[in-house]
């Protein structure tokens, strides 16, 4: 599936290739276009400008006029909501898809049965919407998404609404399903657990762009994007190389680390270093190759047997993350206000080209 799409009242332009037969994630805070990019595929939004397309079945293209109704693209969402018929019962709810197909009642009603078999709800059939459990009526919506055959399943965060034991179920039944179909699926998500046990790949969405893509292993071990690296837990300073060795922040701050990739002068880039790297100083140290940022601590909490020490944004820096001990935290009066050195050996940073905003999956 490719979606190449632009909505200047959503403020997104966001363009995608999905693989076939295969899960991505689309990972990305609230409000950045995760949820309008799946809009944009099933045909509930229409873009000012772009192309929808899976294989070479044109959906969407604003400049021929072609426009396909949500009903008759193949393309089935599961929303937060399952949105069951309250008057029809179980089976009845699933088989309506197959129905609206244009499938006889007989056949609707065998293809009801299987999928509900499919996500282990065979034995709620004769149950009306109003009592199931949350985590019984999301399986029943997926199994009607299922029944309907789609081409492209879209799943927009089904496990938001459910309660800590039934999200757990509910994604394990997910990963059964998906692992059996091998349908292509988009899922979006905030949960770095649902792309790791579910997902393939996986895009990110900032401020309404896909600003990163890749496998799920690639993106969450060297992110290349601000909430990637805030999920895969790990500090981010993003700048421009100025050496091989070096990327340089906006405010003129040069973070030295080491590359395993060719990088161009003046190339957009970040860097990458794990909290556990950093060690606080109150006084500036002298010595070996470091990167020595002055920071004023926002707030410090408890991470079990380590302290994490936050510090506030400033210079252009986001905030940064610090791991000490408690010793270390007490013995150096770490509290919120007080200002210190944020230190990290050359060899501890990572540096990477910064992903392309409009990079593609592959197919």
């Amino acid at each position: 599936m490719h979606v190449d799409a632009r909505s200047s009242a959503r403020g997104v332009d966001l363009t995608v290739t999905v693989p076939s037969g295969a899960v991505t994630a689309l990972l990305g805070p609230n409000g950045a276009g995760k949820s309008t990019l799946l809009a944009f595929a099933a045909g509930l939004v229409r873009p000012d400008e772009g192309t929808v397309r899976i294989g070479a079945r044109m959906l969407t293209d604003t400049g021929s006029g072609h426009y396909v109704p949500p009903h008759r693209r193949r393309v089935a969402l599961l929303a937060q909501d399952p949105l069951l018929f309250p008057h029809l019962d179980v089976l009845q709810n699933v088989a309506f898809a197959p129905r609206s197909r244009g499938d006889g009642r007989a056949r609707s009603i065998r293809i009801a049965r299987d999928r509900l078999d499919t996500v282990g709800a065979l034995d709620l059939a004769d149950r009306r919407p109003r009592e199931l459990s949350g985590g019984q009526a999301q399986r029943v919506a997926l199994a009607r998404a299922l029944a309907a055959d789609p081409d492209v399943l879209l799943l927009d965060e089904p496990f938001a609404a459910l309660d800590a034991d039934s999200a757990p179920m509910m994604r394990r039944v997910l990963r059964e399903v998906l692992q059996e179909t091998s349908r292509t699926t988009v899922l979006v998500t905030h949960d770095q657990v649902d792309a790791l046990t579910l997902a393939h790949r996986v895009a990110v969405v900032e401020n309404g762009r896909v600003v990163e893509t890749g496998t799920v292993h690639d993106v969450l071990r060297a992110p290349r994007s601000t909430f990637a690296a805030t999920i895969a837990g790990v500090n981010s300073i993003e700048g421009r190389f100025t050496a091989p060795d070096v990327l340089t922040t906006a405010s003129g701050t040069d973070i030295r680390g080491h590359t395993d990739e060719p990088v161009v002068t003046g190339s957009a880039g970040v860097a990458l270093l794990h909290p556990t790297a950093v060690a606080v100083f109150v006084d500036a140290p002298v010595g070996s190759p470091r990167n020595v940022l002055p920071v004023e601590i926002d707030h410090v909490e408890s991470t079990g047997a380590s302290v994490r020490i936050t510090s506030v944004s400033t210079g252009g820096l986001r905030p940064l993350h610090a791991d000490v001990t408690v010793a270390a935290a007490t013995e150096l009066d770490l509290v919120p206000g007080r200002r210190v050195f944020f230190v990290v050996k050359a060899g501890e940073v990572a540096l990477h080209r910064a992903r392309d905003p409009h990079a593609r999956l592959d197919p």
